[in-house]
């Protein structure tokens, strides 16, 4: 009898099933559902309560809703749930949320059901700006040691910062959620009734230490008195690799996912980090750009080395055994989403529905005849602020060299290069550090799509780069650590290593570098990086800018 297992992707607008045949990683069937309530970021679901600039929220009944269609891809798969083996789950993090002692999320509960700080924050969720400066402050008078393992400054995005906010926001709240969980966590947690806290989300996200483990009660204290007791009261100190067994479907949990009770499940993955398996990277010098929304660059090294910038240094971060790094881009297909819909004349909207085919096709192939620097145009990629190297939330985009001949396509070509110059940054502050990159590897369905941005991204980094033979890279993933859970005595396999040898795979096709190219991207990186340094390090007109419009919002 053939043996499956499950890999559970959760994104940022979606989440996907994917059943993957454990002896080879043939991917059946993939089943995505759309969050019915996608990014909160204007109302809450009551249509009343407003929300401030900058938030970024998420109802987990859609992550339960996800669960809900795992029947429907054993029915469309033809397989019986007995054939599953294991389950494996990656989130986008960092989400978190407020949950109570039974494990129900806050909002769930109707007292709580208009209160902003009662649903999940996604990892996107900036408004907790003011609260990572704090926090930056602090460990600068403090001189702690940590922060050199996330390139010397906190995120925004990441726990702390928001459990901060909800604190001073709204502190009854605060006291009522019993823990503060990632998404992922929370869903191991509602699969087998078992908190296990992943080390990858730990790590990444709350700067937690295999060798040190959490900042000091004293460091939580100099934030604010009351978060002195945060890790005991709100997190937990056990913390477990990505590679262990979690735990096991409960009774309940079979009945919702029409699965075999007692089905091992997975500690959670960061849907990054999870990737890494399924593009054959189990060892070092490798680094993976999982390409969507945003951009999240991941490789691991022998050593552990303190990278500027860069979002995280973790033992046994993906791989047990290796120093992973993580590094990201905030802002990516987000980026030219934004182009599409807000910036594309009417003209172009009725080509493109005349030669039935979507807006960024017709964009790809217009950008396509372009040769570098040829609009005349520079960007910097910061629409949705920068998560590395300057890691600063409060910074905003930038378009330079417009004219009244500027054409859509342009700014569209634009838009794909400046993205890649801040790959390219990333990639030089790594090799600055003393961690070498032999190799270049993209997953998502950007990468697979668009042959034209891979070219650019390949011309600006002067790196061949291989791509993922899988659209679901992170959902192919999960279901690897998935037969790891299972364990070869039930059909699957004892190390992550076994499993990615099997069940991942690569596209055949490379890009590689075009040298007339790279000469002229070399040009235009060096205009890129003074761009960058001026207006991230030296002039706070963005965040001038960004103040004055929140102010204008306020008052509305």
């Amino acid at each position: 009898m053939k043996k499956y297992t499950i890999g559970i992707d959760y994104g940022s607008l979606s989440g996907r099933i994917l059943l993957a045949d454990v002896e080879n990683g043939e991917e059946v069937v993939c089943i995505e559902s759309l969050y019915k309530h996608a990014v909160m970021d204007e109302v809450l679901p009551d249509g009343i309560t407003r929300l401030a600039p900058e938030t970024a929220l998420q109802h987990p009944q859609d992550y339960l809703d996800v669960l809900m269609t795992i029947p429907d891809a054993l029915r469309q798969a033809k397989i019986t749930k007995e054939q599953v083996i294991g389950i494996g789950v990656d989130f986008t993090s960092c989400t978190v949320l407020p949950i109570d002692k039974d494990g129900t999320p806050l909002c769930f509960h109707k007292e709580y059901e208009n209160r902003p700080h009662a649903y999940s924050k996604l990892w996107k969720h900036h408004a907790a700006q003011y609260e990572a400066d704090r926090f930056n402050q602090v460990v600068k008078e403090r001189q702690e040691e940590f922060i050199k393992r996330y390139g010397g400054k906190m995120s925004s995005e990441w726990v702390v910062p928001k459990a901060m906010q909800i604190l001073h926001e709204d502190e009854e709240l605060y006291h009522a959620m019993d823990r503060f969980i990632e998404g992922g966590d929370w869903i191991v947690l509602s699969l087998t009734g078992s908190e296990r806290r992943s080390l990858c989300q730990a790590g990444y996200k709350a700067v937690w230490s295999k060798r040190n483990g959490y900042p000091s009660d004293e460091f939580f204290k100099a934030l604010d008195p009351k978060l002195e007791h945060f890790v005991d009261d709100k997190l937990s100190r056990e913390i477990y690799q990505t590679t262990d067994t979690a735990g096991y479907l409960t009774k309940e949990a079979a009945k919702l996912t029409g699965l075999m009770e007692g089905t091992a499940v997975a500690v959670a993955n960061v849907d990054a980090h999870v990737a890494l398996p399924a593009v054959k990277i189990t060892e070092p010098g490798k680094m993976l750009m999982i390409m969507g929304t945003s951009t999240c660059h991941i490789m691991m090294g022998m050593e552990e080395k303190f990278i500027p910038g860069v979002g995280g240094v973790v033992e046994d971060g993906v791989v047990p055994g290796y120093f992973a790094y993580e590094a990201g881009q905030a802002c990516v297909g987000d980026h030219f989403d934004w182009m599409v819909h807000n910036a594309v004349p009417t003209l172009y909207e009725q080509e493109a529905n005349e030669r039935k085919i979507g807006i960024h096709q017709l964009l790809t192939e217009k950008a396509s005849r372009l040769k570098p620097g040829e609009s005349g145009l520079l960007a910097l990629d910061w629409w949705n602020g920068n998560r590395s190297i300057l890691t600063d939330a409060d910074l905003t985009g930038m378009l330079l060299g417009c004219t009244l001949l500027t054409k859509p396509e342009e700014i569209y070509r634009t838009l794909i290069e400046a993205t890649a110059f801040g790959t390219r940054v990333i990639i030089e502050a790594f090799e600055e550090s003393g961690v070498p990159i032999k190799e270049l590897f993209a997953a998502g369905g950007i990468a697979r799509k668009n042959e034209m941005l891979m070219q650019i991204y390949a011309d600006i980094t002067k790196r061949e780069i291989r791509i993922s033979s899988s659209a679901q890279a992170p959902a192919l993933g999960a279901a690897l650590f998935g037969a790891v859970a299972a364990g070869s005595r039930n059909g699957g396999y004892d190390t992550i290593e076994e499993a990615s040898e099997k069940m991942s795979r690569l596209e055949d096709r490379m890009y590689s570098p075009i040298q007339e190219n790279a000469v002229i991207y070399d040009e235009l990186y060096k205009e890129y990086k003074m761009m960058h340094d001026y207006f991230g390090k030296e002039n706070n007109i963005m965040k001038r800018l960004k103040k004055l419009r929140n102010q204008a919002k306020g008052s509305n």
